[in-house]
């Protein structure tokens, strides 16, 4: 019997490919015992009670950025959480720490090395965050999503995607999915999404088009997201929703997405063979355009800025693309060549690995 501590969470880029491995252990594994390490603060407070693994929290500890007061206390901060983790590490007799970025994950980092357990780490984006390159070099085991991606160690061992994704048959349900979202079951369509917070320059600027896209013949699925307000064009065969809670249908449902780039997005497009528009967030350190460098590269997506996302656009080079049936053909046998289904299972067995070790 395994004893594993998963720490990772804030995000659901963290917190998603942490659940997958934990799902997976659980059901290969019945025996093991799972403890998950995140802060009250992040998703993982919710999500993983609701997935029904223990969460055990301590303090959400920033990297300090510039020297201020949080710099000065970081350091006394940071030394108790490791103190804490390993404790658990002792009290609980953890065999593995398995680690996917966040706050939670580098103080587990660190006690895990200084409790002479295995540590194993996964990056999920192509530029990885700072608690992942600095864990790193103290642990051969490091999975990573995406190949070049800059960090010690690193091994390619794809997204860990949940069960509903990876077993998804996507041609045998296109019919149902439309249906269920009160699209026609044999219209050709188009799935728009900014991910679960939302886009606002996804959503400008397709709804713009609404009237265009319909009148071309392609029915859209527009997923707005919550951060974003809701502008529903009122356009026949264009359905809205705010959140979707099946993606996996609607993933199943669609013929092309435009999409941010996200780790998780990419790999479930890539892996389902979805041909797809990425157009990455601007912001942070810029990981989403690396994140879909190579599905582009293999031509089973474009790339595009949000400032291109323009009427002129969407009747130039999305409208031609959706309709040429030959051309998403293409494209989605160049996705599935780029991406995998496995990752769940390549990181498990590295875990294993570093176990056995």
């Amino acid at each position: 019997m395994t004893n594993y501590l998963l720490a990772g969470g804030g995000t659901a880029g963290h917190v998603n490919p942490l659940l997958a491995l934990a799902d997976l252990i659980r059901a290969t594994e019945p025996e093991a015992n799972i403890t998950v390490l995140g802060t009250k603060e992040g998703l993982e407070a919710r999500l993983v009670p609701e997935r029904g693994y223990e969460l055990v929290t301590i303090e959400r500890l920033p990297f300090p950025r510039r020297p201020n007061v949080a710099a000065l206390k970081f350091p006394r901060r940071f030394a108790r959480a490791v103190r804490q983790v390993r404790q658990l590490i002792t009290e609980r007799s953890i065999d593995v720490v398995v680690g996917f970025g966040g706050y939670a994950s580098a103080p587990a980092y660190r006690a895990g090395a200084k409790a002479g357990v295995p540590v194993v780490i996964h990056e999920a984006n192509a530029r990885p965050g700072m608690a992942n390159k600095l864990g790193a070099r103290a642990t051969i085991y490091v999975g990573v999503t995406f190949a070049g991606t800059p960090i010690p160690h690193a091994r390619v061992t794809g997204m860990p995607l949940r069960p509903e994704i990876t077993r998804l048959d996507r041609p045998a349900l296109a019919a149902e999915a439309r249906a269920h979202f009160g699209l026609d079951p044999a219209g050709r369509t188009l799935l728009v999404t900014g991910g679960s917070l939302g886009a606002r320059a996804i959503n400008r600027g397709i709804s713009g088009s609404a009237a265009a896209l319909t009148a071309a013949g392609v029915q859209v699925l527009h997923i707005w997201g919550g951060l974003t307000e809701i502008e529903d064009p009122g356009v026949a065969g264009y359905q809205v929703l705010e959140y979707c809670d099946r993606m996996d249908l609607a993933l199943a449902a669609c013929d092309l997405a435009v999409s941010r780039a996200g780790s998780t997005t990419v790999s479930e497009l890539a892996g389902l063979g979805v041909p797809a528009v990425f157009v990455p967030y601007s912001h942070g350190n810029g990981e989403q355009r690396y994140n879909a460098a190579g599905v582009v590269e293999a031509g089973g997506a474009l790339l595009v800025e949000d400032a291109e996302l323009t009427p002129e656009w969407v009747r130039e080079t999305l409208i031609p693309l959706i309709t040429d049936e030959q051309q998403l053909a293409q494209m989605a046998a160049a996705a599935r060549g780029a991406g995998s289904l496995d990752g769940t299972e390549r990181l498990l067995e590295l875990v294993h690995e570093a176990v056995a070790a």
